[in-house]
């Protein structure tokens, strides 16, 4: 697959432009967007930047991050701080994503999406009030493991890093999850599956197959 250079910049005014033109695959009212990656990748920045380039051009959109859809302690941690079966199964309520965000924009939906469901610092309820997406409003999702579900995305962005790239750059508190990258890209192989591929090993300069 050949990958051309790009900037952030341009590739979020890119991505924009193409989901102008975006209609659901199920006929509903609401285009839906994954942005997938590692932490270490950020796919959260690249989902803001395409938000802000649909600003400009005058479609509404809602960016949301799993993170916000975390289980609680006690349940995300029950087999320990650094069990990587829990980080790939059951650190994310895939179950509040699909009745919160998902549902609502269904065909027949009525578009009030929660934007977020639980604090990991508190680990508490946000208690977040929900957002009304006007019909033809996309949602932008972000975050690790989302091409491994069955998720109503219109549009797969994934961005990708090496296992030398991932490993540079996530923090060393963090590396217990390096095992969770690899079985993913061996179970899922979203690089290969995702309609968009960015390659963003370096942070200063990615490369997309747009």
């Amino acid at each position: 697959m050949r990958l051309e250079a790009i900037t952030w910049d341009r590739l979020g005014e890119l991505l924009a432009e193409r989901l102008l033109d975006m209609r659901p695959a199920d006929g509903g009212s609401w285009p839906r967007v994954a942005f997938d990656g590692a932490p270490a990748a950020h796919p959260g920045d690249l989902a803001e930047r395409v938000a802000q380039a649909l600003r400009v051009r005058g479609r509404p959109s809602l960016v949301v991050g799993t993170e916000g859809f975390l289980r609680p302690a006690s349940l995300r941690l029950e087999h320990g701080r650094r069990d990587v079966e829990s980080y790939y199964s059951g650190w994310f309520d895939t179950a509040a994503l699909w009745r919160e965000v998902f549902g609502p924009l269904e065909p027949g939906g009525d578009g009030r999406v929660l934007p977020d469901l639980w604090d990991p610092a508190t680990d508490r309820a946000t208690r977040s009030p929900y957002v009304q997406l006007q019909p033809g409003g996309i949602l932008l999702l972000h975050g690790p493991l989302l091409l491994r579900h069955w998720f109503p995305f219109d549009l797969t962005v994934h961005l990708l890093l090496s296992p030398a790239a991932l490993s540079r750059r996530t923090s060393e508190t963090d590396h217990w999850t390096l095992p969770a990258f690899d079985r993913y890209a061996d179970e899922t192989d979203p690089a290969a599956t995702a309609d968009v591929l960015v390659r963003a090993d370096d942070p200063r300069r990615p490369a997309w197959n747009g």
